[in-house]
């Protein structure tokens, strides 16, 4: 019997005429040599090539096989949309806690009159999780920070950059951060994401270029618990510069000289329904707004 799923890949080879074009395209992840092997699994159980390699064309096997398998496959976001009684207005986000409460509610109202039967599924998390919902296919979309090349099949467009910065509590007398970094010996708890995570990675890749050694004495998985331990008095907090976020008055944000900043990017699937597409340009709209603000 026939694998349905050898048969998809080679409907997306055939569709992008070749194996390192369909696995461009594919609507999930997965790598070029995979799909190779598979459809030489698939012409040996039918006996014979599906297509020339270089330059591409379909043998004629392959343009019967594709001309049965092309209204299937072509046919199943019609279906899908059938099934779930009308145009898909499902979307699933996955973002910091920042963004779900003080930007979506807005940008979701937006939306409703154009997308009435809007259904939204939420996920709050942190980077690296985020990332790894966006790989299974468990979200469509998502706003995080975009660390070098995305995720396998997960396309990435910045929105804006942020600066990396230290909130000190008012009460300890320290100017700047350079004032700090010189210290032999830095007794100060930082306060900072998980050491996975880009905003602690590119700090401490600075610490490291400049020989200091300050290791986080406490890792939260939020920047907003970061702000919150800080001004309790427990350390330093590690944290982003958030356009248009009034700062608890108990601290100073100080920059810090020579950090790279952080890139904060839409990641998604290549194939969305409208009302993602929709979300997605009330993101840029929003990024806009926060950076000329």
């Amino acid at each position: 019997m026939l694998n349905i799923h050898h048969l998809e890949l080679f409907y997306y080879v055939a569709k992008h005429q070749g194996v390192s074009a369909a696995a461009r395209n594919m609507p999930y992840g997965i790598q070029q040599p995979a799909i190779s092997g598979q459809i030489l699994a698939l012409e040996d159980y039918l006996g014979g090539p599906l297509f020339q390699r270089r330059p591409f064309s379909l043998t004629h096997a392959g343009e019967e096989l594709f001309a049965f398998i092309k209204p299937f496959f072509d046919g199943l976001e019609g279906v899908e949309d059938k099934v779930r009684g009308g145009a898909t207005q499902v979307v699933r986000l996955a973002a910091a806690t920042i963004i779900l409460r003080d930007h979506l509610p807005e940008m979701l109202q937006t939306l409703r009159p154009k997308f009435p039967k809007l259904k939204v599924l939420l996920r709050e998390g942190v980077q690296p999780q985020i990332e790894k919902w966006l790989g299974d296919r468990e979200v469509d979309l998502a706003v995080t920070v975009l660390d070098g090349t995305p995720p396998l099949g997960v396309q990435s467009e910045p929105l804006l950059q942020v600066p990396v910065i230290l909130l000190i509590p008012k009460a300890l007398k320290i100017a700047s951060v350079e004032e700090l970094l010189k210290c032999d010996r830095i007794d100060e708890t930082l306060i900072s994401p998980p050491l996975n995570e880009t905003i602690t990675k590119n700090f401490q890749d600075h610490l490291a270029r400049r020989g200091v050694v300050w290791p986080p004495g406490m890792e939260v998985n939020s920047l907003e618990l970061v702000e919150t331990y800080a001004a309790r008095g427990f350390g330093i907090g590690l944290t982003v510069a958030i356009p248009g976020k009034p700062l608890d008055k108990r601290l100073r944000a100080l920059p810090i000289d020579g950090v790279k900043p952080i890139t904060v990017a839409v990641l998604r699937h290549p194939s969305l329904p409208p009302v993602a597409l929709a979300l997605i340009e009330e993101l840029r709209k929003r990024a806009k707004s926060l950076v000329m603000a």
